[in-house]
C-alpha cells in the first residue's frame, strides 16, 4: 500500500515528506477511535510497526542521499581536474616551439596549437577539431605557400602525401615560399592515433648550404694544390666537353704555352693543339679520339700511348664523370720504357744464359737417366744370373734324399738351405729396390682381407720368434683394406722380420686401429729403440743399427723397401720410439668395407700329393734343368726336359706323349721365349697346365702373361710353390 503511495521517482526528501505526512494522518485516526472492541489497539499496533518501517526506510533514504552527495561532490572535483588537466596540456602543447596536431584513430583532428600551420596562413583557419587528416592535406596541397618540384601538381603531392600517411614513422621536408623550410614529423600513438610535429628548419639547411660552400670552395682548393703537385698532366671538360680545369704540369708535358689553356675552351680546339705538337700511338687516332669525346652513349675508359718528338712517350688515360663530363691524365712513362727495354735485353741475355744453362742440365738429367737404367738393368740382368745358379742349388738341395745323408751332413745342407734363402731375400731386396726407384714398380690395388694376411705372417714368423725366445702376438682383425696385397705383404713382413731380428727380450706385437676411415697397421717390438737422431737414416740402404749380425740376418734394405713401397701405395707411415723401451712403426692403410677380398699371394688350400704325372721342363740352363729333373724325378714326377722351344716341339712331335703340365723358362735363348713356346704348344695341343719361370720382374712381362692366361713362377724356385702347382693338377688321364 505505501508502495503505490510513494512514487520512486521522487527525491528522497519528496519521499520522506510523504512518508511523515502518511504516519500523521494514521496517528490522528487511532486517536480518534474510542470504541472497546479492540480494533483500536489492534490500528495502533499497526500503526506503531508501520511507523518503524517509515522510520528504516528515512534511514536508508538519508544515507542513500548522503552518498549521491558524496558522489557528485567527487564527480564535480573529477571534473575540476579534468578540466585543469585538459588546460594545463592545451598550455603545454601552446608553448612548444613547433607545431602540434593530434588527430584520432579515425584521422579526425582532436587539438592542435597555435604554432600549427602558422607558415600557411591561407589555411590556419581551416585547422580546427573535427577537421579529417584528408582534408587537412588537400589544403596543404593546394595552399599558396607550397612551392612544389617542377613538374608536380598539388594533386599528385596529395595523393604521395596520403599514401605516406600510411607507415608508422614519416619524416620529410617541406619547401616554401621565399626559401622556408618546414621539417614534418607524423608518428603513430598506442591507440592508433597520429601525432604531428612541424619544426622550421630554414635557418639549418641555410646553415648547411654556406657551410657545403665553404667545403667546395676548400675541395677545389686542395683539388687545385694537388693537381698542381702532382706528376702527372691532367685536364677536365664538362659535359659540353669545355676545358674546366688543368695543372701546369700539363703544359710542360705537352709543351703547349700556358696562354692556349683558357677556361671554356672546346676540345677540338685543344685537340687541333694537342696534334700539332704529339702523335698518336699505334691503335689510335684523332678521329677515334673525337668519337670517343662525343659519344652519346657511356664512355667506357681509355687508354693509349702517344710520343712528343722522339725522345719522350706519353701514357694517356681518359674517364668519364658522373656529370658526363671527363678527365685526361698524361703521364710520362719515357724512363719505364727505356727501363723495359733494357730488362728486355737483360732478358734475352739471361734466357740464353738459361737456355744454355737447361740443355747442359738436360744432358747431365740424361746421364744420370741413362746410369739409373743401365743400373737398374745390370741389377735386373745381375740377379737374373745369380737367381739362375741360386735357384739350381735350392733345388739340388731339396732333391738330395734325408735318408742318404749322415747327422752331421744334414746339418751342414740345412745350414747351405739357410744361406741359399738368405741370398734370396737379399736378391728378392735388391730387385725390389731396383724397381721402387727406377719407378717401373706396377701396383693393383684391390680388396685385402687383413685377417688371412695377418694369419699367414704369424704362421711364417712363429717358429723364429720362438727360436729367440722371443712372444709373437697378432692381434686379428676382420678389415678389409684397398691395397697391393703383394707390397702391402711385403711391407709387414718386412716390419716384422725386422721387430723380430733386432728385439733380444721381451715380445712383438702386431695389431690395427680403425681411425676415420682408416685401419693403422702397427707392429710394436721391446727391443733396443731408435734414437730421435737416427730415426730418419734407418730408411736408407744398407743402414742397420746395433746390429754386428752377419749379412745372413739382413743387409739393412727391409725398412727402405716399407718406406718406397708405403709411399707409392700412398700409405702414410709412422714411426714411434723410446730408447730402451722398444720401437713401433705405423702404417695408415684405407678400408674398404663391403669388397670381394683379393687372393693373397702364397696361400693356397692343402691339396693331395701329386705322383704318376709327366713334367715338361724346357730349361736352357743345363744346371738348372738338372735340378728340376732331380727334384721332379724324386717326387715320383716322370720328366721329360729340352734345351729349347724348337728342340722341345720337335720331342713332342717324335714321342707322340702330351705332357700332364708344362714348366717353361722365359728366356730360352734361341729367339723364341718361354711365353711363345707355351702358345704355340696349346694352339697344337690343347691347353696343358703351365708355369713360366723367369726372373724378369719388369711389369711388361707381368701384362704378357696375365693377357694370355699363363701364370708365373718367380726365380729363385721355391720347392714349396713347385709341389703345390704339381699337386693342383687334374688327376691323370
Amino acid at each position: 500500500m505505501i508502495d503505490t503511495l510513494i512514487n520512486p521517482a521522487d527525491t528522497p526528501e519528496r519521499q520522506a515528506q510523504k512518508l511523515l505526512q502518511i504516519a500523521h494522518v494514521l496517528m490522528r485516526r487511532v486517536e480518534q477511535i474510542t470504541d472497546d472492541s479492540g480494533a483500536a489497539y489492534a490500528q495502533f499496533q499497526r500503526a506503531a510497526l508501520l511507523e518503524e518501517q517509515v522510520r528504516e526506510r528515512t534511514v536508508d533514504l538519508e544515507r542513500a542521499l548522503d552518498l549521491l552527495n558524496d558522489s557528485n561532490a567527487r564527480l564535480a572535483e573529477a571534473n575540476r581536474a579534468t578540466e585543469a588537466a585538459r588546460q594545463n596540456l592545451a598550455n603545454a602543447i601552446e608553448t612548444i616551439q613547433e607545431g602540434f596536431a593530434l588527430f584520432d584513430a579515425d584521422d579526425v583532428l582532436v587539438l592542435c596549437n597555435s604554432r600549427f600551420g602558422i607558415h600557411m596562413l591561407d589555411i590556419r583557419d581551416a585547422l580546427k577539431p573535427g577537421l579529417t587528416f584528408a582534408q587537412y592535406v588537400d589544403h596543404v596541397s593546394r595552399s599558396r605557400y607550397l612551392e612544389l618540384p617542377e613538374g608536380e601538381r598539388p594533386e599528385d603531392w596529395a595523393v604521395q602525401r596520403r599514401r605516406r600517411h600510411q607507415d608508422r614513422h614519416v619524416l620529410f621536408n617541406l619547401r616554401l615560399l621565399r626559401d622556408r623550410w618546414v621539417q614534418v614529423s607524423e608518428h603513430r600513438t598506442a591507440d592508433g592515433g597520429t601525432v604531428i610535429l612541424q619544426t622550421d628548419v630554414t635557418e639549418i639547411i641555410r646553415l648547411e648550404r654556406q657551410e657545403r660552400g665553404k667545403m667546395l670552395d676548400d675541395q677545389a682548393r686542395v683539388i687545385r694544390a694537388t693537381l698542381d703537385h702532382i706528376n702527372q698532366g691532367v685536364c677536365i671538360f664538362d659535359e659540353r666537353r669545355r676545358l674546366v680545369g688543368w695543372n701546369d704540369r700539363l703544359g710542360s708535358l705537352l709543351a703547349i704555352p700556358v696562354t692556349r689553356f683558357r677556361m671554356g675552351a672546346s676540345f677540338p680546339y685543344l685537340l687541333q693543339r694537342f696534334g700539332e705538337e704529339v702523335a698518336f700511338g699505334e691503335g689510335m687516332t684523332a678521329q677515334r679520339l673525337n668519337a670517343w669525346v662525343h659519344g652519346d652513349g657511356p664512355r667506357p675508359p681509355l687508354s693509349f700511348e702517344a710520343r712528343r718528338g722522339d725522345a719522350q712517350i706519353l701514357d694517356v688515360f681518359a674517364q668519364e664523370m658522373p656529370d658526363r663530363g671527363f678527365v685526361m691524365s698524361f703521364t710520362d712513362v719515357t724512363s719505364e720504357r727505356a727501363a723495359i727495354a733494357a730488362l728486355s735485353r737483360a732478358n734475352e741475355t739471361l734466357e740464353a744464359r738459361v737456355l744454355e744453362r737447361t740443355l747442359a742440365l738436360e744432358d747431365a738429367l740424361g746421364n744420370a737417366e741413362r746410369a739409373n737404367a743401365s743400373r737398374s738393368r745390370f741389377v735386373a740382368a745381375a740377379s737374373h744370373d745369380l737367381l739362375q745358379p741360386l735357384s739350381a742349388a735350392k733345388l739340388f738341395i731339396s732333391s738330395i734324399g734325408e735318408d742318404a745323408l749322415a747327422p752331421r751332413a744334414r746339418e751342414a745342407l740345412d745350414k747351405a738351405q739357410n744361406a741359399l734363402m738368405s741370398v734370396e731375400d737379399i736378391l728378392a731386396a735388391l730387385l725390389d729396390i731396383s724397381k721402387l726407384e727406377s719407378g717401373r714398380a706396377a701396383v693393383s690395388v684391390g680388396p685385402v682381407r687383413m685377417d688371412r694376411l695377418l694369419a699367414q705372417l704369424r704362421d711364417e714368423f712363429a717358429p723364429l720368434a720362438a727360436r729367440k725366445g722371443l712372444k709373437l702376438r697378432v692381434v686379428p682383425t676382420g678389415a678389409v683394406v684397398a691395397s697391393d696385397p703383394a707390397y702391402l705383404r711385403r711391407i709387414l713382413q718386412n716390419l716384422i722380420g725386422n721387430a723380430v731380428r733386432y728385439t733380444a727380450r721381451g715380445k712383438v706385437l702386431v695389431g690395427a686401429r680403425r681411425r676415420r676411415g682408416m685401419l693403422r697397421l702397427e707392429v710394436w717390438d721391446t727391443g733396443p729403440g731408435i734414437p730421435e737422431e737416427e730415426q730418419d737414416n734407418i730408411f736408407l740402404e744398407f743402414r742397420r743399427l746395433n746390429a754386428p749380425a752377419s749379412a745372413s740376418e739382413g743387409m739393412g734394405l727391409g725398412l727402405a723397401i716399407v718406406e718406397r713401397a708405403c709411399a707409392l701405395l700412398g700409405h702414410p707411415l709412422g714411426l714411434s720410439s723410446v730408447v730402451g723401451r722398444g720401437t713401433g712403426f705405423l702404417v695408415q692403410v684405407p678400408l674398404a668395407e663391403g669388397a670381394a677380398p683379393a687372393p693373397l699371394p702364397g696361400l693356397r688350400a692343402p691339396l693331395p700329393e701329386a705322383r704318376d704325372r709327366i713334367a715338361f721342363v724346357v730349361e736352357n740352363d743345363e744346371d738348372l734343368r738338372r735340378a728340376m729333373v732331380l727334384l721332379l724325378e724324386k717326387w715320383g714326377v716322370s720328366v721329360l726336359d729340352a734345351a729349347n722351344g724348337e728342340e722341345a716341339l720337335s720331342l713332342i712331335d717324335e714321342l707322340g706323349i702330351l705332357p700332364d703340365c708344362l714348366l717353361v723358362d722365359y728366356q730360352l735363348g734361341d729367339g723364341m721365349t718361354g711365353l711363345d713356346f707355351i702358345l704355340r704348344f696349346h694352339a697344337a695341343h690343347g691347353p696343358v697346365p703351365a708355369r713360366l719361370i723367369t726372373a724378369n720382374r719388369m711389369p711388361q712381362v707381368q701384362a704378357l702373361c696375365a693377357a694370355a692366361g699363363v701364370e708365373m713362377m718367380m726365380k729363385p724356385i721355391d720347392a714349396r710353390a713347385l709341389e703345390t702347382f704339381l699337386n693342383a693338377l687334374p688327376p691323370p688321364r
